[in-house]
């Protein structure tokens, strides 16, 4: 008999599983319905792709299937507005099937399937040929939002065994399925493999399919439903049955997952977390930009300025140890807090001398106030782990918006509106996160001793605690940082900056999480080998090994962050922080000199020894492990005062979520920025070639601004198609973990070789080309007394015509030796090769003269773009084996200390071996030099020397 209402019988009833079922038919019709009708119609189009096509690429994408081609996209436009409908009731009745009392999982699920419903109508009715940034935008939300959803239903999937089995299965299949996509997709647009895209299509649809099958599940479920709706058979939570979730949760609530995600959400916490996360972000934002400021000085100065000793600020956690002062200012922690957004003001500076004060004032107040807080913090272990959380993803925080930002980040004191600073949105958001996550502390202003006993040596601690900070800055400051440590140049042999340097920040979290999770084992020597091989692996090796020791590395280096903060915690805060922020300054320094040794005190004794300061930084965490391992363990979640602790599993579980979105804004931002290697050069109706050396300054113009937008500008307004940039390395603490060149080629459209990693000790060379980089290999020219000298020998594909560049930075002019070496070196290198050659370089040579003869002549077979111009010193291009029509000298406005030289080549026309020289009219429109720079130029930038460009017969 049916059920009856209140009020009377049931006109009519539909079972619950035709919902799930005509979701599942009509969306498998689409994609098959458009992927049958064009293999039909199209075929040979549909599996054509930018490289290749049939029958190297036999079987289409699913983009290629549902895009811009007619039928085959009406069809599959159609049947997803069909499956609209039952998309939007399946939603409804999982809401239905999973809501209990208390509980905002199922809300949250809920909304997050109607977001995915509505952003797939997004993407499926605005193509990227519509509007391709909309396009991208329907689908990463899409993507991104895949994740919660997934998780979300297997977390609240009701006791039956069958439809769990099966959710894990096609999870588990579409998760797992998206290495090999990301990987053959790589094989494709990098490495332009022939069918690796009908291989990466294969892996799409297999998404697709998955994907529809995951919600096909519900069948099993609804077919318990009938639409009125009512619940026939009480499964419903509000009936107050069981998930599997709750089951688990219950055999297992003495352990910590099930502790950290039982009982209720809310947003209070979660707004906690976001806001201690953000004060974390707002310290490693300071921290990071204080090398960067001192740098400047030393850079234009040429020599020690005296301003160095800035670095020492993060040595105020000493003041601690005073008694009352220690009272007061952990009393009054938000303000301490407040004082050190000094450092987010400071872009308001104008002068730089006061903008470095100002965010010295602000690190000296951060480690103050952060140093503080931990210790305020030792007498409760959660709220100290909260706080330690806080720390650790205010790191990864502060890395993925350089990975955002182009390894700037937008809030440091080099960073203003004209160059992409969003200095006042991060000082209010700072504001406000201070002002709710230091509402209180554990201690009022007394030592409130931490619970049990007091073991470890503290200065082994603060020891260990110089290692941890300075592995966390030097390494995991920038996530492109170690990437550029095992790059040694093309064809592509390891990881790239995009989009591999996700996956550095999901290592982060991922030790961050070991170490909350299972703090013994993170801070035990079992785990020490393994951080110190992959030290090891990483400071030795080159290509994906060196980076597997670099992952290893980085997910030991975060999981050992809660272990040695909480220990050091338990001690003076003044002789383990302090100690701690004194002995990594040294380290800072070291990492310094190992490449200014040239301009240091003493400097020789740290020559091209990276190796010692990564020793020395193992050395010193192994300190901290003595001190950790001594210390008994006191688990905050496990156990507060004998019982389970629900506010530790319920904060833990907010920062496991803040640390969820982190990661998953990581991968957005890698499928953004990700490349199009479409680059086409500015002339190639004349078959020319525009290229320009530049020496940059470290991208640090003369007000200590960052100057990369100004330099896009110039380059592109310039239409250099090959750039050369000298002294372009600047993957150290003191200059910011950066890399200038990933703007400049995303933004110019360039193929980029960064030149000799930042462990090979030089200045850096790197090489932006619009023609496609075959092959690159770098060089440490012999320098017995000087700096090391880089140099990048690449073969670009010009046209059709192989040609090979060299990019090359001599030596200082105080060390003669290092230079006629260096010359001898670069002529033969340039000498053996029998393509036509361009070499765009820092000679330190007057023309004509000494070294000069020896880049020019005979042996090297080089030619210089203009002999008669007898005002050089430094810049230089030479060629041979090309056709030279035209040479310029550019001033470089107030964005470094050295002029742009241009010269223009044709390919595969006779080398012009006449140095006459021709009016422009005689030039050909796509030959000249842009008519933007004459006169008085523009931005500060015109042609200078000659005051017009020289064109050649």
């Amino acid at each position: 008999m049916a059920p009856k209402y209140k009020d009377g019988d049931i006109v009519a009833t539909i079972n619950g599983k035709w919902i799930s079922w005509a979701h599942t038919v009509v969306a498998y019709s689409a994609f098959l319905g458009a992927l049958i009708v064009g293999m039909s119609l199209h075929y040979h189009k549909i599996v054509q792709n930018e490289f290749y096509g049939y029958p190297d690429e036999w079987f289409p994408s699913v983009s290629s299937t549902i895009g811009d081609r007619y039928p085959e996209r009406s069809v599959f436009m159609v049947f997803i507005a069909l499956t609209s409908g039952p998309r939007f009731a399946l939603v409804a009745l999982w809401y239905i099937l999973t809501r209990k009392p208390n509980s905002s999982l199922p809300k949250f699920v809920t909304g997050v399937g109607i977001f995915r419903t509505l952003t797939c109508g997004g993407w499926t009715y605005v193509t990227s040929t519509d509007d391709h940034d909309w396009h991208d935008i329907f689908m990463i939300s899409y993507l991104v939002a895949t994740l919660p959803w997934t998780l979300g239903c297997l977390a609240l999937s009701p006791r039956n065994p069958t439809a769990l089995k099966y959710r894990k299965i096609f999870a588990g299949a579409f998760f797992g399925t998206l290495v090999p996509l990301i990987y053959f997709f790589i094989q494709h647009k990098v490495h332009r493999v022939a069918g690796a895209y009908t291989t990466y299509s294969f892996f799409e649809w297999s998404l697709v399919l998955l994907d529809v099958a995951f919600d096909a599940v519900t069948v099993v479920e609804f077919a318990n439903f009938e639409v009125v709706v009512k619940d026939l058979r009480g499964i419903t939570r509000g009936t107050g049955n069981k998930a599997v979730s709750d089951t688990v949760l219950e055999k297992q609530k003495d352990k910590e997952v099930g502790q950290v995600f039982a009982g209720g959400f809310s947003w209070g916490g979660l707004l906690d977390a976001v806001a201690g996360v953000y004060n974390g972000f707002a310290f490693w934002s300071m921290l990071t930009s204080l090398g960067l400021l001192v740098w400047y000085f030393p850079l234009w100065h040429m020599g020690i300025s005296g301003y160095e000793v800035m670095v020492m600020c993060t040595v105020s956690p000493f003041l601690l140890g005073i008694k009352s002062l220690r009272f007061l200012i952990v009393r009054q922690i938000r303000i301490v807090h407040l004082l050190s957004l000094s450092g987010f003001l400071s872009f308001l500076a104008k002068s730089p001398e006061n903008r470095l004060f100002s965010a010295g004032f602000g690190v000296w107040m951060a480690c103050l106030s952060w140093s503080a807080t931990f210790y305020a913090e030792r007498s409760q272990p959660h709220r100290l782990e909260a706080r330690i959380s806080a720390f650790s993803l205010g790191l990864l925080a502060s890395s993925i918006a350089k990975f955002a930002f182009w390894t700037n980040n937008p809030v440091w004191p080099i960073m203003h509106g004209p160059n992409g600073g969003w200095n006042k949105l991060g000082l209010a958001l700072a504001v406000l996160a201070i002002l709710r996550s230091t509402r209180q502390t554990a201690s009022s202003g007394a030592d409130m001793p931490a619970p049990g006993p007091t073991k470890g040596s503290p200065t082994l601690a603060g020891l260990g605690l110089a290692g941890l900070f300075f592995a966390m800055h030097s390494l995991l400051s920038d996530s492109s940082t170690m990437i550029l440590w095992v790059w040694e140049g093309y064809p592509v042999r390891g990881p790239l900056a995009v989009p591999h340097g996700a996956w550095t920040l999901i290592a982060m979290g991922f030790g961050l999480v070991i170490g909350l999770f299972a703090p013994n084992f993170a801070r035990g020597w079992a785990f020490y080998g393994v951080g110190s091989i992959g030290a090891a692996i990483l400071t030795t090796s080159g290509h994906w090994f060196g980076y597997y020791g670099a992952l290893a590395l980085t997910i030991y280096i975060m999981a050992i962050a809660p272990a040695f903060i909480s220990n050091a915690a338990r001690h003076s805060p003044a002789h383990t922080f302090g100690l701690g922020f004194l002995i990594y300054n040294i380290l800072v320094l070291a990492h310094v000199w190992v490449v200014a040794y040239a301009f240091v005190p003493g400097g020789p004794l740290m020559r091209e020894h990276t190796d010692w300061v990564m020793a020395a930084t193992m050395l010193f965490i192994g300190c901290g492990v003595f001190s950790a391992t001594s210390q008994t363990a006191t688990p905050s979640i496990k156990k507060y005062k004998g019982k389970p602790n629900p506010a530790a599993r319920k904060q833990r579980s907010y920062y496991l979520y803040v640390l969820f979105g982190l990661e998953l804004l990581a991968a957005a931002i890698a499928y953004l920025r990700f490349p199009s290697y479409n680059y086409t050069p500015y002339h190639p109706e004349e078959k020319s070639v525009t290229a320009g050396i530049w020496t940059i300054h470290f991208s640090l113009d003369n007000d200590m601004w960052s100057s990369e937008h100004r330099m896009r500008d110039v380059i592109k307004e310039l239409e250099l198609d090959v750039v050369g940039l000298l002294e372009s390395d600047l993957q150290r603490i003191i200059m910011g973990n950066r890399d200038t060149t990933q703007f400049l080629a995303e933004d110019l459209g360039m193929y980029v070789d960064y030149g000799p990693g930042p462990n090979k000790h030089t200045w850096g060379s790197a090489l932006l080309s619009k023609f496609p980089i075959v092959n690159s290999t770098h060089h440490l020219l012999p320098s017995p007394v000087g700096e090391l000298a880089p140099a990048i020998h690449a073969t670009l594909d010009m046209y059709g015509r192989m040609v090979d560049v060299f990019v090359f930075h001599s030596g200082q002019e105080e060390d003669p030796e290092d230079r006629r070496l260096q010359s001898e070196y670069l002529a033969k290198l340039m000498g053996e090769t029998p393509r036509p050659a361009i070499l765009l370089s820092y000679l330190v040579t007057k023309p004509l003269e000494g070294n000069y003869n020896t880049y020019v002549g005979d042996k090297s077979g080089m030619r210089d773009i203009d002999p008669s111009d007898w005002d050089r010193w430094c810049e230089y291009i030479l060629y041979k084996g090309l056709k030279r029509t035209g040479y310029a000298r550019v001033s470089r406005s107030t964005i470094t200390d050295t002029e742009i030289q241009v010269g223009k080549f044709v390919v595969d026309q006779p080398e012009n071996l006449s140095n006459e020289m021709i009016a422009e009219e005689q030039v050909p429109a796509g030959l000249r030099f842009p008519a933007l720079f004459r006169s008085q130029g523009v931005r500060g930038h015109a042609y200078h020397v000659f005051d017009d460009p020289r064109y050649f017969a």
